[in-house]
């Protein structure tokens, strides 16, 4: 059985006071709550056991999910940390572990189910079409993503200096079996509480590059919602939201 776990802790601070009453994962995107769009993507693909970790305003998310797990240090930590707080599903069964504020695809879901490896990502090989309508310099907010021959990571999140250096984007959504996860524990232990809270995902695939994370790409449309202006950008360009 796989299960899924959805990150939603933080408060998403650049969406200012779109997030002064409720969760990020709460801002209505064409009618619908944003976190709702992973969980019908998540269903379609079969997982119906779907974990949400929570954080700011937790209550507010309660009726979203089966089970879930809270982060009491979530305005201090980053996504690793609320990771962490999932650890009995991840040491129990394989889980598909998403973003709250990405919106893609059943197929997406399905590719990754499908790929090889313990620790595998989603990335858009496509990505320059969508950061060009959010970003005047696209360069400005991507994130190095390099792969070998044989689709395993190699390199990702460091700032690039020209577009040659980006095969990619991470998308924010990946799979983990138990074996995957006792790797991440076995770093993590090596770290201490305020390095964990630190940590950023992509830092932490970076530090497991030579443990072979494999990479599958997409080939249907992913949105990031990272800012009012993605908002703007999504309702006229998404076929997702349709």
């Amino acid at each position: 059985m796989t299960r899924a776990i959805i990150l939603a802790a933080g408060r998403g601070s650049r969406m200012g006071c779109l997030t002064h009453a409720h969760p990020k994962g709460l801002i209505k995107v064409k009618g619908a709550p944003l976190i709702q769009y992973p969980i019908t993507a998540l269903r379609g693909a079969g997982i119906t056991d779907i974990g949400i970790v929570s954080g700011y305003k937790a209550e507010k998310l309660k009726s979203f999910g089966t089970r879930h797990f809270f982060n009491p240090h979530w305005s201090e930590t980053n996504m690793v940390y609320s990771l962490t707080m999932a650890k009995e599903w991840l040491e129990q069964e394989t889980c598909i572990v998403s973003y709250s504020d990405i919106l893609y695809s059943t197929d997406a879901v399905k590719r990754l189910l499908a790929a090889p490896g313990d620790i595998v990502i989603t990335y858009d090989p496509h990505w320059r079409k969508l950061w060009e309508k959010r970003f005047e310099d696209p360069l400005s907010d991507a994130e190095t993503f390099q792969l070998d021959e044989d689709s395993y990571l190699k390199e990702i999140g460091l700032q690039p200096k020209t577009i040659t250096e980006i095969q990619g984007q991470y998308m924010g959504l990946l799979k983990i079996t138990p074996f995957g996860w006792q790797i991440i524990i076995d770093y993590l232990n090596s770290l201490s509480y305020e390095e964990i809270g630190n940590l950023s995902m992509t830092r932490l695939l970076g530090k497991l590059i030579d443990k072979k994370i494999y990479a599958t790409p997409i080939k249907d449309e992913w949105y990031e919602i990272d800012s009012e202006t993605d908002l703007v950008v999504y309702q006229f360009h998404s076929t997702i939201l349709r």
